[in-house]
């Protein structure tokens, strides 16, 4: 959904003119997936990092040229998820996106923690969850709101709901590792907090694991009527055919795989010395900067849908990546961690698991007057969407 937003109509008489039959099909599937998107500017920085890196122009060049070719390769893999949606189901299809949703975030953090750098890790992902709730969520309540002032903004409570409850789980299971060591530190406690919080922490990563699981069979198969966007009026539902083949889409999902795979090598491995020529901590670089870029094209997508009245698909898109990153991208880290033998906890400190409280909780607040049970508000929404954001 984010990236049908952002998508850009293919002109294939171009393609037919081409005399060569056998590069017609090549051409076709180049133009799609390149051209066929309104990021499709930023690709050029794609090949730039990597020539910047092996010529070793300057690891800030490396960095910035990386961070620009990600968001462009998020978006495509996001396009690319759909359109191999189209041909396995909507079960195999959500549970291919549940994978793959977040792949840069996943990626970034797997690359930081097989490079020691927790710090960068734990960062990243906390700064995606805050990211999609405060800025993604925010800035499309606010656009939506004034777009549509005066007028009714239909969204699924229920759904709204889950996310929300299980983004509270996500924040106490977090939270726990960060008391047991402010209670160890008290000396209410006689216990090695270092070994305790690292095995409360793979704990509750195995926990909320679990729970995702449970969501994911609640989202797909058990309550899947749920999930579905409320229409709006005038809205004309067009049915989406693929314009790939499953092969084309299979072999496009690997190659920006691997190719997100290199630039985030690239940005994790150049990360300390853009800090420093740019003067900011690695801290603000990793829960502001990284989570903006990976996030991009749905922080785009989200904001689209909002302007058109779209507000169940704007709430699926922002509470939807923030759920993934807390219950299934953080716990798998965890866990990760532990294969590899990496000491990982859930200890986000205090000022970032404050805040991540601070997020969650607010988006359990309903706006005034009331609602019935498809979450059509009975006041103007458009005015309340606009003082919330």
């Amino acid at each position: 959904m984010s990236s049908s937003a952002l998508r850009k109509k293919s002109d294939v008489s171009l393609v037919r003119k081409v005399p060569v039959a056998p590069l017609r099909p090549i051409l076709a599937n180049l133009q799609e997936v390149i051209l066929g998107t309104k990021l499709a500017l930023l690709f050029p920085a794609v090949p730039l990092a990597i020539a910047a890196q092996c010529a070793h122009f300057g690891q800030v060049w490396v960095f910035a040229l990386s961070m620009i070719g990600l968001v462009p390769l998020a978006e495509r893999v996001s396009f690319l998820t759909e359109q191999i949606a189209l041909y396995t189901g909507p079960t195999v299809g959500g549970l291919l996106n549940a994978t793959c949703g977040n792949a840069t975030e996943l990626i970034i953090a797997l690359f930081a923690l097989m490079q020691g750098k927790i710090e960068v890790v734990k960062c990243s992902l906390l700064g995606s969850v805050l990211s999609n709730l405060l800025l993604v969520l925010g800035t499309s309540l606010f656009c939506g709101g004034i777009k549509n002032l005066g007028s009714e903004q239909p969204y699924d409570r229920k759904q709204a709901d889950v996310s929300t409850g299980l983004l509270i789980l996500g924040a106490l299971c977090q939270s726990l590792p960060l008391l047991l060591r402010y209670a160890v530190g008290a000396g209410e406690h006689a216990v090695a907090a270092e070994t305790t919080g690292l095995e409360l922490s793979r704990a509750c990563s195995i926990v909320m694991l679990l729970a995702y699981v449970a969501y994911l069979f609640f989202q797909l198969k058990t309550h899947s009527q749920l999930f579905e966007p409320q229409e709006v009026e005038d809205d004309v539902e067009i049915e989406e055919t693929p314009v790939l083949s499953f092969g084309s889409g299979f072999f496009w999902l690997l190659l920006m795989t691997v190719l997100i795979s290199i630039l985030s090598e690239y940005v994790v491995g150049t990360i300390e010395p853009t800090s420093k020529s740019w003067g900011l901590s690695v801290s603000f670089i990793s829960i502001i900067l990284l989570p903006i870029v990976g996030n991009a094209a749905e922080h785009a997508g989200a904001i689209i849908f909002a302007l058109k009245n779209k507000l169940d698909i704007t709430l699926g898109v922002a509470l939807g990546s923030a759920t993934q990153i807390s219950m299934f991208v953080v716990p798998l880290s965890v866990i990760v961690a532990w294969i590899a033998g990496i000491q990982m906890d859930l200890d986000f400190k205090l000022l970032e698991t404050g805040s991540l409280f601070i997020s969650v909780f607010s988006n359990c607040l309903h706006p005034p007057g009331h609602a019935n049970d498809n979450g059509v508000l009975a006041v103007p929404t458009g005015t309340w969407n606009a003082q919330v954001a």
